[in-house]
């Protein structure tokens, strides 16, 4: 009966059939080129550079590595299951940013009822892909591919909506996702989690180890997503200072939780040795906390306070509350999203705010009205004829003080946790259907119960045990 109800054999054909049938029905209604991929206002004479794919196309590649590299490389650190790891990722990411082009699309419908489509399209899908990936971590390893399909399905469009009220209505300054990536992800996928609780597994299960090799294609990974992360924070900033500032701080924040990782992995362990999951998880940390405030002028050495800040929190989390939400809350969290996005988004977030109440004129000069946008003059403002003349093309804002501006971002934090966490659980719930073929408890972290696998993939596992086996003899 296990082995019927687990089959793939009818239920992800069926899922990707009908699915990939309407979604191709829907681009060929709704979706059309932009104006940069229209033969009808490019020629080859028209100047390259005027062109929006060379100037996003190049980061675009850099989140493509992150997203299909790093992720699947990261997420491949179970020992036996390191083909669910890779290609459930890549199997994921795929169905999502193709679903997350039109849905997000939908939102920005020309006057024509179209979604023209270009690289930058591409480029915000993928951060709904990336939304996804690190949702999936939560319950990596407990859940079926046609599982991972429908929460990809659910999750898209609760993203893309939350994105888009956030977004229009409170105009918040997110340039690296701290809120609308890192912590929509967290709680919606600590959200499906906690559905999905299986109370064997807080007593640990055989086959959550690792091995040398898994160890090794992790950390693989994590190279991947350390070095394009600042690709990552900086895609969606304003070109120019803004851009560059954003690399700059990124860069220091990932230098400083890599380090400070280093140091703590070594200090907390009772033998005083490195441990691999923390080079894994932990070194990232920086990345995620300087998100916030990535394009803000707050100076070098607080870009790397904050990487160290979001490693100690990182690390802790790790070691503390993790086994504490597993035990009393029934939120089973595989990979740590909660630590590595959850904890440093929120303090990404709270130096957000801050170096939101500190932005001044005389630290920006007129450009603090493009960096926050909403404290720009409304229309009709003599002020704004003032700056428009300093700034060429700056647009009416929304006339917010500094200290107005600080709690609509604190606004967006709540409402953000609050609609993922309430998204994530009503997905655990469909995800529960015995139809998705979910996997058993003693077949969960296990590639042999979806693929066809080799006869040597348990073979690490099996030395393991003659080695313990001949020492206890």
């Amino acid at each position: 009966m296990k082995a019927k109800a687990t089959s793939l054999r009818v239920k992800l054909p069926a899922f990707v059939f009908v699915t990939q049938v309407i979604i191709v029905a829907l681009y060929a209604a709704f979706v059309t080129y932009d104006e940069d991929a229209d033969a009808r206002f490019q020629t080859n004479r028209t100047n390259p550079m005027d062109n929006a794919v060379y100037r996003d196309y190049p980061l675009f590649t850099d989140i493509q590595v992150m997203i299909f590299l790093g992720f699947g490389c990261l997420l491949a650190f179970f020992r036996l299951y390191g083909f669910g790891g890779m290609v459930f990722n890549f199997l994921t990411a795929t169905f999502s940013i193709q679903w997350a082009i039109l849905v997000q699309g939908y939102f920005q419908f020309s006057h024509e009822g179209k979604i023209h489509l270009g690289v930058i399209n591409l480029m915000n899908a993928e951060f709904a892909c990336a939304v996804v990936l690190i949702s999936c971590g939560a319950v990596l390893g407990r859940t079926s591919p046609v599982q991972l399909l429908v929460m990809a399905l659910l999750e898209v469009p609760v993203f893309a909506c939350t994105e888009w009220a956030v977004l229009k209505y409170l105009r918040i300054n997110d340039a690296g996702g701290s809120i609308l990536v890192h912590l929509f992800a967290c709680y919606f996928g600590l959200g499906v989690s906690f559905v999905l609780y299986r109370p064997c597994l807080n007593d640990g299960h055989a086959k959550t180890n690792t091995s040398y090799q898994s160890d090794l294609l992790s950390v693989m990974g994590t190279l991947f997503l350390w070095v394009f992360w600042p690709s990552f924070n900086s895609a969606l900033t304003l070109k120019g200072d803004d851009q560059h500032r954003a690399v700059l701080h990124t860069f220091l924040g990932l230098i400083g939780s890599t380090l400070a990782a280093f140091a703590l992995s070594a200090m907390l362990n009772r033998n005083g040795k490195i441990t691999m999951a923390d080079v894994q998880n932990v070194t990232l940390a920086g990345g995620v906390t300087v998100g916030a405030s990535v394009d803000m002028m707050i100076s070098p050495a607080a870009a790397y306070a904050l990487g160290v800040m979001g490693c100690a929190a990182c690390m802790l989390g790790y070691k503390y509350l993790t086994p504490f939400l597993a035990r009393r809350f029934r939120i089973q969290d595989q990979c740590g999203i909660h630590n590595l996005h959850g904890l440093t988004g929120l303090i990404s977030c709270t130096a957000g705010i801050c170096a939101i109440l500190m932005a001044t004129e005389e630290t920006y000069g007129p450009s603090l009205y493009e960096t926050f946008s909403h404290r720009a003059p409304m229309e009709g403002d003599p002020r704004l004829q003032e700056l428009q003349k300093l700034i060429p093309g700056l647009k009416p804002g929304l006339g917010r003080s500094a200290g107005e501006q600080a709690l609509y971002q604190v606004a967006a934090v709540f409402s953000t946790i609050g609609v993922s966490a309430l998204g994530g659980v009503l997905t655990g719930f469909v995800l529960k259907l015995p139809q998705l073929a979910p996997p058993p408890d003693d077949l969960c972290f296990d590639d042999e119960l979806f693929f066809e696998v080799p006869p040597d993939y348990d073979s690490p596992l099996q030395l393991t045990k003659n080695t313990t086996e001949d020492s206890a003899a």
